[in-house]
């Protein structure tokens, strides 16, 4: 199990235990953490992984069923399989989009911004190779996807990127801020011209926290983060 999954799967809050349950795995799932039609563990199991009872777990499987977000099959091989959703479209970030006021935009920027800068100088300092590989692994992957499924995986990369730094909690924050501001910020820089900005973003990234550079991989990352924030106000300012 890797460093992202560990944090997926690691105890929730101890307060409203059944939304925590389903936002934690309905974000995973909307980000594609959890592929789709994989099996989750055990009804036992991941009970005993989120810290929760298996009343507490039964309840979050059956509200993320009604979301179309899991299914439960019965019988020899049965359990509970995820459905992931499909990429969001355009009036859906236009959707999106109109929810947020620029202020809540340059606030959840700032914070964003800061949890992507020290996930970034912590996996300079602490990765080891195998945590780098899946880093180039995204890259390539948005070399050649659509932009749809680009976004998608540009906050994979993110997500593996706080995975790197070693930090459950890190991780924890940036699966919730991906979920909730991700598929803005990621669709908002489609395009040729921003895709290769981007690109040459996320090389810069993964190339300082490869030879350990903690300062130029803050930097960068915080840069990347600030671009996308202040292009997504822009868009939002055109709405007014």
């Amino acid at each position: 199990m890797n460093t992202a999954h560990l944090a997926v799967f690691s105890p929730v809050d101890s307060t409203a235990r059944v939304d925590a349950v389903v936002r934690r795995l309905a974000d995973a799932i909307a980000l594609g953490l959890l592929a789709d039609g994989e099996q989750l563990p055990s009804e036992a199991q991941l009970a005993g992984r989120l810290g929760v009872s298996t009343v507490t777990l039964r309840e979050a499987l059956m509200a993320l069923r009604q979301r179309d977000l899991v299914e439960t099959r019965r019988g020899r091989g049965g359990g509970s399989f995820v459905r992931v959703p499909a990429d969001p479209s355009v009036a859906e970030f236009e959707g999106r989009l109109r929810a947020y006021s620029v202020g809540d935009l340059r606030d959840l920027g700032d914070h964003y911004t800061a949890i992507a800068g020290a996930a970034a100088r912590l996996a300079a300092q602490r990765s080891l190779e195998q945590d780098v590989a899946p880093l180039w692994r995204s890259i390539d992957e948005m070399a050649t996807t659509s932009d749809a499924r680009r976004a998608r995986v540009e906050g994979r990369f993110h997500i593996e990127l706080a995975a790197a730094s070693q930090s459950a909690r890190l991780t924890q924050e940036e699966i919730r801020l991906q979920a909730d501001i991700g598929p803005l910020l990621w669709l908002s820089r489609s395009g040729t011209t921003r895709h290769d900005e981007m690109m040459a973003e996320h090389r810069a990234i993964a190339e300082a926290v490869q030879r350990g550079d903690a300062g130029e991989a803050r930097d960068v990352a915080e840069r990347h983060v600030l671009d996308a924030v202040e292009h997504l106000i822009e868009l939002r300012l055109l709405e007014t």
